[in-house]
């Protein structure tokens, strides 16, 4: 019954989601995200359209950097362009549908009595890290004639070599390699440098791209110059014979370009499909304390070739479980949230996911890098491992351990000097330590109570969805340490900064003193749960002394400060959300209640600001704020105005977590991985959290 009312309202709203809704795209005004996400495998393969249509702009890294996917589809003898905007001359397919889900965007183009379906699946199904670890996207085209006639189909791919390197002036190579049923067409940079620059406006340049099809789809496939290859199909439906020999050459050079062609003879009305295996093998992912790292999927000596063997054999389960998956997220997110909620957490889920990397120690054991995409290229920051965490909490809890153990390895056996947790371990792909701040040398710029807090809060949350205290258990002295430091110090923070660095050191931050008083809290639990009942019971009393305290310190009549100096001011108490999350109780309901109402009067167009310094706001911290709402009015209107943000900010790229509320204008900070704290919202149900995270392998 359920599902029944939300394909309902879905239709009403003029969603295009098969197996889920069902609508066309003339009843209502679809969802049109700033950018699509495309191939999302990893900071560096991760590929996005930032236009309202496929054919209106090159797809881009999610930098902008032009990453050129091109398709086109000829009927009847005419060419049709269906992704990219070459060749110029070859008119575009009418694009008629739109719908981004958890695992798969889906684009609809409809002309010439034929319906063309383009779906780009990245199977990032967090409970199987196998394939979740994979870098592999597939891209699935699926034909029917819809006026009762028969038409001769055929099919275009390519990608130009700026996937292989970061400007494209640089040189590349290519071949072509067979593994068993599969053909693929191989390209990369010629000096493979590996790990050789780190930064964070920058492209990978080593490792390999492979374009691969099943030999029985009746595929042609070849490496030539770009105008060379797209003429060819546009005038006759075929590819050139031969490879073009002129290597290496840089991508930039009469640009070549990795094509296929699939020939589909008739299509009538039932569908015809083919699909193409996408996927990019970096060889070494980071260097992990001055040791490089196999990606996760290689962990155990595998190749490229076993790669896109399992990735060809798995095609057809792959293609159900994501169905399935996204059928099934949508649902429940919608249920908890409403349809806006749930549109705007399916096109965070890629985004999210795919700003890290999963690679593996020399023992096999997972460990999950996130890159501070357009902020400063940080690798594995705390203050974005805590914004994220939800998606993984929700997911697999173990996927947050391995975010965490670098960190927590490092501070314990690395050369982290201070009592409080690091910031950062590098800049990615050079996990080798902190260069934020002060880094290792001194305590400016640090952010203490910040990180600190964000350690505790996380470890907790990992306890209680493994209902375990094992990963606890390893790091238990450097966890005393810091709820040490909260007690001292997290009460009435000093000028420091916050994770949001951006708005300038703070004193006596009533935000941040929340979310020492929850970790502490916290770390009390945790005392209980290994059996050190004395030390839990002092770390209960001062988290609820603290708690009262904070209550007087903070007042200011209708709603609470932004700093305990401030009389007058006011700002989003988002890691309050972890009072109810966490079932802690420190709190009473009417802090959370006073609040909301009070936000519910200061939004603008398209959301809460931050606080009342400046209108912009972020987009992870404000559906954690809708989250302390307790009723579904409430936070579905907090929510929408961020949705409006997601759907009509002239700003064309990957979704920003950092924006202005006034006009939906970008700040800064895009594709970043923050933005799976949008998921918060399912934490706020114990039985939902349970059901997602106990499918976990």
């Amino acid at each position: 019954m359920l599902n029944s009312r939300i394909a309902a309202l879905g239709f009403l709203c003029g969603i295009l989601i098969p197996g889920w809704v069902q609508a066309t795209p003339q009843t209502a005004r679809h969802f049109r995200p700033p950018a699509v996400p495309l191939v999302t495998c990893d900071p560096y393969f991760s590929i996005w359209s930032f236009a309202d249509r496929l054919t209106h702009d090159s797809t881009r890294h999610w930098t902008g950097a032009r990453h050129a996917l091109q398709s086109m589809v000829r009927i009847d003898g005419k060419a049709y362009r269906v992704m990219g905007m070459d060749p110029r001359d070859v008119p575009a397919l009418p694009q008629v549908g739109l719908a981004v889900l958890p695992t798969r965007t889906i684009y609809e183009f409809e002309g010439e009595g034929v319906h063309v379906t383009l779906t780009f699946m990245t199977p990032l199904l967090p409970h199987n890290l196998d394939v979740f670890s994979r870098p592999v996207t597939y891209l699935i085209w699926e034909i029917r004639a819809r006026d009762g006639k028969e038409h001769a189909v055929s099919l275009y791919y390519d990608n130009s070599a700026e996937l292989v390197v970061n400007t494209p002036d640089q040189e590349v190579v290519w071949s072509r390699e067979k593994f068993g049923d599969l053909t693929a067409l191989r390209m990369g940079s010629q000096q493979q440098r590996i790990l050789g620059k780190s930064g964070d406006d920058l492209r990978i340049d080593w490792g390999y791209l492979y374009a691969a099809t099943p030999n029985d789809q009746g595929v042609r496939q070849v490496i030539a110059e770009s105008d060379v290859a797209r003429d060819s199909f546009v005038r006759n439906g075929s590819l050139p014979e031969t490879d073009d020999p002129r290597m290496p050459r840089p991508a930039n050079d009469h640009w070549p370009v990795m094509a296929c062609a699939f020939n589909l003879g008739k299509v009538g009305g039932k569908s015809t499909a083919r699909h193409l295996i996408l996927a990019y093998d970096d060889l070494y992912s980071v260097e992990y304390m001055r040791r490089r790292l196999r990606p996760y999927w290689r962990r155990s000596g595998a190749e490229a070739s076993d790669l896109l063997r399992d990735a060809a054999r798995d095609y057809e389960s792959l293609s159900a479980q994501c169905q399935a998956f996204d059928r099934e997220l949508m649902a429940d997110l919608t249920r908890m949230g409403g349809e806006k909620y749930a549109r705007l957490a399916a096109l965070a889920y890629r985004q999210s996911l795919a700003a890290n990397k999963l690679a593996a120690d020399e023992k096999g054991t997972p460990l999950f890098f996130p890159k501070e995409n357009f902020s400063n290229g940080c690798v594995s920051t705390v203050d974005v491992i805590y914004p994220e965490s939800p998606i993984l909490l929700l997911l697999n809890p173990r996927l947050l351990e391995a975010s965490l153990a670098p960190v927590l390895d490092y501070a314990l056996r690395g050369g982290w000097p201070f009592p409080f947790a690091p910031h950062d371990l590098g800049t990615y792909p050079l996990v080798n330590g902190q260069v934020y701040g002060g880094g290792e040398k001194s305590e400016e710029d640090q952010m203490p109570v910040e990180e600190s807090g964000n350690m505790l809060l996380m470890v907790g949350a990992i306890t209680k969805a493994e209902g375990d205290t094992a990963f606890v258990a390893s790091y238990w002295p450097l966890l005393a340490k810091w709820a040490r430091y909260l007690k001292d110090k997290g009460l009435d923070p000093e000028n420091q900064l916050c994770t949001d660095d951006f708005a300038g050191h703070l004193a006596h931050n009533a935000n941040l003193s929340l979310k020492a008083i929850l970790a502490l809290d916290v770390y009390a639990q945790l005392c209980d749960l290994t059996g050190k009942s004395e030390e839990g019971g002092l770390y209960h009393r001062t988290a609820r002394e603290f708690a009262r305290q904070w209550i007087k310190m903070a007042d200011d009549g209708d709603h609470y400060r932004l700093a305990f100096d401030k009389p007058s001011t006011w700002s989003q108490k988002y890691n309050l959300v972890w009072n109810e999350v966490l079932g802690l109780r420190l709190f009473p309901p009417e802090v959370a209640r006073k609040e909301v109402a009070f936000y519910l009067h200061h939004q603008n167009p398209f959301g809460l600001p931050l606080d009342n310094r400046r209108a912009y706001t972020k987009l992870d911290w404000v559906v954690w704020t809708a989250s302390l709402a307790q009723s579904p009015a409430d936070f579905a209107a907090l929510v929408s105005p961020a949705y409006a943000f997601a759907d009509q900010s002239p700003s064309r790229v990957p979704l920003g977590d950092w924006y202005w509320t006034t006009d939906g204008t970008h700040v800064a900070m895009q594709a970043r991985p923050v933005v799976g704290g949008i998921f918060i919202k399912m934490l706020t149900d114990a039985s939902m959290w349970k059901k997602w995270s106990s499918r976990a392998k």
